[in-house]
């Protein structure tokens, strides 16, 4: 069954958890990790001291009913954005649930050192245990393939219901506890601990258990913690000055005034926003091990990129046969064919697509009795050696001019070696033929560049995000290949020590760099990366070197990754700037309700003419308390973004949430003065 992507975004459940967990979180302990909330919910209480007070005729407090007004809608401002927040934690939550039921103990295999096989329960299983799993097994716990090749069923981690392929001694080995062997046989070795699996990582991540503040969060909340003392300072000093002008100012109005000042808004959405950018990167089938990898995603300048299966198809295809050295056309062909019809590589099955299309005739022939010669690392050659003695090997010119101990000297290998640079310089990969030791032409592969990939370059570029091609081809072609594609740089022949280099490089000039990759060969250099994604699918050391997983195995998703953490930055700023500078209107309808009586020039400062000073006050309460779950929906589902320039971004936001945040409060404050005063 396929695990939903998306919520809704409120749900009842969710919502009835979410109230229930609001109460909760006004313990005082964990109000402190929140030190705007902390202050309104201490003024809360100081309220309620106040308005026990006011009982007493000659208090000077004001009356009961509004001083219990003004603690109920303190009290409201804080179960508002302790709503926000265990809404977005909720959210998570809803989203484990399916997760949490893959969960269970299961019945392992496990192999003993005599051989024999013991069934045992998983939570039995210890690290460096090896047990077998067959057709119709559940995986019982993570594990990396040491034998054997095997479909797996992994719809209940990744949604997909595609069965994958997963195989020993390959960049996809790795499997997860809870999927499912569809057919064969493999023997696995356990790679961590019961409790400690890469699902259960999965789960607490996802609901929130171990979510850590990032430093530019951290950052933010000592930046409002700061306002919030600069504005305690500020509301305490107006006591001595009500008194100089004898002017009777109440606890329940400076403490109002303070609640209003500071910002409330970010404060009380800042975790919730935290919080929805990992849900985010999870409804993309993207596992963040830290709201750290989200944001610097959103903060990256620099992505690597493979141009195997990300910026090309993947798979090369023979798109031309050369005949040279006296060979006719159909004797090449011929030859290319049956070199090619044993060969299981997508090359191989790819020459023997283009020999059927260009001479169909000699399809029919077989090389049944040849013996077929595989291609290895060491000789970088394959062919075929026929019944008749006849020797065909095709592979790169330099493996084949070493089997035919050719120098280059001879026009014909002049030729030769002037088409493989034409092949080379337009972006494909030559084949060297070779019949007999003889050469006898070239077979160009060329690598299909992916639909729509140069837009997604461009939107990048747009964002600032410097693209970088990764390849093992060499330099013209890896040039030809960026050129078409888009990308700002590349790395041609490229070793696992070249992307660390490059990366390292990137750094020392300030850069955040992210990259993707799936071996083990691509760990130190996932562990080096700012925002490094290793595929699913990938290596259990590229798993645990990376601080992102995609369950998709998608190579373009680190293209959406940044997305997603720009939305992150943008959204936590733009909810910033709004809060900022929406006091301005609670300030125009506090101050003047303080002092107007005793200072009568401040009237001109109630330029929305508020019906009274209660009115006043209560009406800036009350929009400030339901600010917050007004924009809760924006904390959750983010800012659209789109690729425009910083300078563009930044005056556009400005003048939504700039001028917005000015604009609002005053037309809301006004609304709701116009009910309130019908009361008051």
């Amino acid at each position: 069954m396929k695990r939903p992507k998306n919520l809704k975004l409120f749900q009842s459940q969710i919502i009835k958890e979410s109230i229930i967990a609001s109460f909760v979180k006004l313990d005082p302990r964990l109000m402190l990790k929140n030190p705007v909330m902390f202050t309104v919910e201490i003024g809360t209480v100081i309220m309620l001291v106040v308005s026990f007070i006011s009982l007493s005729p000659d208090s000077g407090q004001g009356s009961f009913i509004y001083n219990v007004a003004i603690t109920l809608l303190l009290l409201f401002t804080v179960l508002f954005a302790n709503f926000a927040e265990a809404i977005a934690e909720a959210r998570g939550k809803a989203q484990a649930a399916s997760l949490r039921k893959t969960r269970h103990e299961t019945e392992a295999k496990l192999l003993l050192s005599d051989g024999s096989i013991k069934t045992v329960s998983s939570s039995q299983l210890k690290k460096d245990d090896i047990f077998i799993v067959e057709a119709g097994d559940t995986i019982p716990i993570d594990g990396e393939i040491i034998e054997g090749i095997a479909s797996i069923d992994e719809s209940a981690i990744t949604g997909e219901s595609a069965p994958v392929i997963r195989e020993a001694g390959t960049d996809h080995s790795g499997v997860i506890g809870g999927t499912k062997v569809l057919s064969d046989k493999i023997k696995v070795q356990v790679t961590t601990r019961p409790g400690e699996t890469f699902l259960d990582k999965m789960i607490e991540l996802v609901e929130g258990a171990s979510r850590q503040k990032t430093p530019n969060e951290i950052a933010l909340t000592i930046l409002l913690a700061g306002f919030t003392i600069i504005f305690l300072l500020v509301t305490v000093t107006l006591k001595p000055f009500s008194d100089y002008a004898n002017t009777a100012v109440t606890i329940a109005a400076l403490i109002s005034l303070f609640v209003c000042l500071i910002p409330t808004t970010i404060g009380g959405l800042l975790s919730a926003i935290g919080i929805a950018g990992m849900d985010r990167a999870l409804r993309a089938n993207v596992i963040a091990k830290s709201g750290k990898a989200v944001e610097n995603a959103g903060d990256n300048d620099t992505v690597l990129l493979d141009k195997t299966g990300t910026i090309t198809i993947g798979n090369r295809k023979a798109t031309h046969l050369y005949p040279f050295n006296g060979f006719g056309k159909q004797e090449f062909v011929k030859y290319c064919l049956l070199s090619s019809l044993a060969d299981p590589t997508p090359e191989g099955k790819s020459i023997v697509e283009l020999a059927a299309h260009l001479e169909p005739q000699i399809v029919q022939k077989t090389a049944k009795d040849g013996k077929f010669i595989k291609f290895t690392a060491e000789t970088r050659m394959s062919g075929i050696d026929l019944p008749d003695g006849t020797q065909v090997r095709k592979g790169a010119w330099d493996a084949i001019k070493k089997w035919t101990g050719a120098n280059g000297a001879n026009q014909a290998e002049k030729e030769i070696e002037g088409k493989i640079a034409e092949i080379a310089s337009n972006g494909g990969t030559p084949l060297v033929v070779s019949i007999n030791k003889k050469i006898a032409g070239v077979v160009q592969l060329e690598d299909i560049i992916k639909p729509g990939i140069q837009e997604r370059f461009a939107r990048l570029r747009k964002m600032g995000v410097k693209t970088v091609m990764v390849t093992g081809d060499n330099p013209l072609t890896a040039k030809y290949i960026a050129n078409q594609a888009g990308v700002d740089d590349f790395i041609a022949e490229a070793k696992p020590e070249d992307k660390m280099n490059y990366i390292l490089k990137e750094q020392k000039e300030g850069k955040l760099v992210a990259m993707m990759g799936d071996g083990t060969n691509d760990a130190p250099a996932l562990a080096q990366a700012d925002v490094g994604v290793a595929m699913n699918s990938g290596t259990q050391a590229a798993k645990e070197a990376s601080n992102m997983v995609d369950l998709d195995n998608d190579p373009t998703k680190l293209l959406e990754v940044i997305e997603i953490g720009k939305q992150l930055l943008i959204t936590r700023g733009n909810v910033t700037t709004f809060s900022i500078i929406n006091d301005v209107a609670k300030y125009f309808a506090i101050v003047p309700a303080l002092f107007a009586t005793s200072i009568p020039g401040l009237n001109a400062l109630n330029i929305m003419s508020l019906a009274s000073p209660e009115s006043a006050i209560l009406s800036a309460v009350i929009f400030n308390a339901l600010i917050i779950p007004a924009l809760i929906p924006l904390a959750l589902k983010g800012v659209k973004y789109k690729p425009i320039g910083a300078t563009a971004l930044l005056t556009r936001n400005l003048l939504i949430y700039g001028l917005g945040g000015l604009i609002i409060p005053f037309i809301g404050i006004k609304l709701i003065d116009l009910v309130v005063s019908l009361f008051v």
